[in-house]
């Protein structure tokens, strides 16, 4: 696939990574656009508090959401996300503020984190049995959020980066996320392009994100990125850039089963 390339899907609810298929004590998913209540702009899976769409629409989507994947919605950690680079260590299910990363080793906990445009990242450690979900966009990105946050669970769960597996979800992708250079010179040279035409630089979120998770210590074979965008792919994401802030707002989420009998 050449990058930057539309990849055609078909609709659904919500997609999997592959990447932690081979655990099957592990729940993990991003939702996608459809499948939900919500009417223009926010239609129609819209799973963001914060917008303007009614709330009772809201919270029936995220009932279909994680009701699809097995999930009681009083067993999901939420945070209100303010680009920053905290991390929070969960402990319980609830709604949280102020943080852009969750880890946890608290099984039937399901961390989750709200996009729509910024790069959703979910981590996996099966052999201590902790997860993360991470927020980064490029306030996020360039404060080293991805390697904060592996760098928490090696403190707080003995982690060794080498054993993690991680998914780089859904996010604007590089030809659409156009930035004066005030925000690029805060990016390294690999990760961004300068366009004499247009002027600008763009910025490649995905690229920037896997390589920190290298840098922290992950094999390449272990992380899966997501082929889709949410601009280009904007049928089925919300696009906080391209529908000019009016839309709704996707989840990623994981978590590990609170009852298996494999362990971890």
């Amino acid at each position: 696939m050449k990058p930057n390339q539309k990849v055609e899907m078909p609709p659904s609810l919500l997609h999997k990574p592959a990447i932690f298929e081979r655990f099957p004590f592990v729940i993990a998913a991003e939702s996608r656009r459809h499948g939900g209540v919500s009417r223009a702009p926010y239609a129609s899976l819209n799973l963001g508090g914060s917008t303007q769409d009614q709330q009772e629409n809201v919270m029936e989507n995220n009932h279909r959401f994680f009701g699809a994947l097995g999930i009681d919605f009083n067993d999901v950690a939420k945070s209100h996300q303010v680009h920053g680079a905290e991390i929070l260590t969960v402990k319980q299910p609830g709604r949280y503020e102020g943080y852009d990363a969750m880890i946890t080793h608290i099984r039937g906990v399901q961390l989750a984190v709200t996009i729509a445009d910024c790069t959703p990242i979910l981590i996996l450690d099966p052999v201590k049995g902790a997860v993360a979900a991470v927020h980064a966009g490029w306030r996020g990105t360039v404060q080293h959020i991805v390697l904060k946050t592996i760098e928490a669970m090696q403190k707080e769960y003995a982690t060794t980066p080498a054993d993690c597996l991680a998914y780089i979800g859904t996010c604007i992708d590089e030809s659409s996320f156009e930035v004066d250079e005030e925000v690029a010179e805060k990016f390294e040279s690999s990760h961004k392009r300068w366009d004499p035409l247009v002027g600008k630089f763009f910025i490649d979120l995905k690229a920037a994100n896997r390589d920190q998770l290298k840098l922290a210590g992950l094999q390449k074979t272990n992380i899966e990125i997501s082929p889709y965008s949410t601009v280009l792919n904007n049928e089925d994401y919300f696009s906080y850039r391209l529908e000019k802030g009016t839309t709704g707002r996707m989840l990623a989420t994981i978590g590990i089963e609170k009852h298996q009998n494999q362990s971890v």
